[in-house]
């Protein structure tokens, strides 16, 4: 249970705050990096939510994501110890799993893909791509931590435990379904592909038919006027 009385506490204006497990810790460490990371993709999360015009099965998905953000940001805010005295939340493959689950699910409801997508298209959508980004910077910013930190529990109380390493395959497997889920709310008409090259026509065949198809499908979106200049 979290109690929280009083927003304010004035203990963190040495640059020094807290972890879960109650140890100090600099702002600039990586873990304090990396949960406030995750702490931003859920943020945006809400205001793809507070947007609204959602389906009602996405809507539903993110909802559960944001509440295991928060499991997620407390996961990497506390370092793996060998004997807690407390077990402590930690982020399981079972919820890893249900991502993949959720991105093979999404995935039959979208066109295949046969050029990078450009962000945009429905508001929610547009959001959603900006949530993925910042999903795979908390991964990298995990990924730091496991650089100073490694994955191994700590032993002493000297000793700093590692990062959850399930934490962040999450993390992973939330950016690639915010990217699936974006084109979901974008529709089967909704995206714009990346056009490599912009207006330079290709000099090799197979390229140019390739950008031939890219255009074609942009004249079904709204790229259509953009693509139309490229001709």
């Amino acid at each position: 249970m979290v109690n929280l009385n009083r927003i304010y506490t004035r203990t963190g204006d040495a640059g020094r705050t807290r972890l879960s497990d109650m140890s100090w810790a600099s702002k600039t460490d990586p873990r304090v990096q990396a949960y406030g990371d995750v702490d931003e993709t859920n943020a945006v999360l809400g205001m793809a939510l507070a947007a609204g015009d959602l389906p009602d099965e996405v809507a539903e998905v993110l909802t559960l994501v944001q509440n295991e953000l928060f499991d997620v940001g407390a996961d990497l805010s506390n370092p793996l110890a060998a004997e807690p005295v407390h077990p402590p939340l930690r982020i399981e493959q079972s919820s890893v799993d249900r991502l993949e689950g959720w991105c093979d699910r999404f995935t039959e409801q979208v066109p295949p893909l046969m050029s990078f997508i450009l962000p945009g298209g429905h508001p929610g959508a547009a959001l959603l791509h900006h949530a993925r980004t910042v999903a795979r910077r908390a991964e990298r910013s995990a990924w730091v931590a496991i650089e100073t930190y490694g994955t191994e529990p700590g032993r002493t109380p000297d000793d700093a435990g590692g990062i959850n390493i399930v934490a962040v395959h999450y993390l992973n497997r939330l950016s690639d379904l915010l990217f699936i889920l974006a084109r979901v709310v974008n529709g089967s008409d909704g995206d714009v592909l990346w056009l490599p090259g912009g207006e330079r026509t290709p000099s090799d065949p197979r390229a140019a038919r390739r950008r031939e198809k890219i255009l074609r499908a942009n004249r079904r979106t709204g790229g259509a006027d953009e693509a139309s200049q490229a001709d």
